[in-house]
């Protein structure tokens, strides 16, 4: 078995004794079952996809408008008024 050594906070080391303890495993047992469930989950789950990624081709292909659009309240007067 290889050996990882990993920095972590008091507060999250204390955690860990505790959850041990409970779990009757020491601590590298149930950091490797800690990553072990990560890492499957991750892979189960389909990647992050921003919305800049789902409409990136939209993106600046629209020319001309007013070149404030996005930062003059006057823009949206009336808006959403029936």
């Amino acid at each position: 078995m290889n050996t990882l050594t990993v920095k972590i906070p008091p507060g999250l080391d204390a955690a860990l004794a505790r959850a041990s303890a409970r779990e009757h495993v020491n601590k590298s047992e149930l950091v490797r079952r800690a990553l072990d469930a990560y890492i499957r989950q991750a892979e189960r789950e389909p990647p992050f996809v921003s919305a800049l990624d789902r409409a990136g081709d939209l993106v600046g292909c629209f020319r001309g408008g007013p070149a404030d659009l996005s930062s003059n309240p006057e823009h949206l007067a009336g808006f959403g008024q029936v």
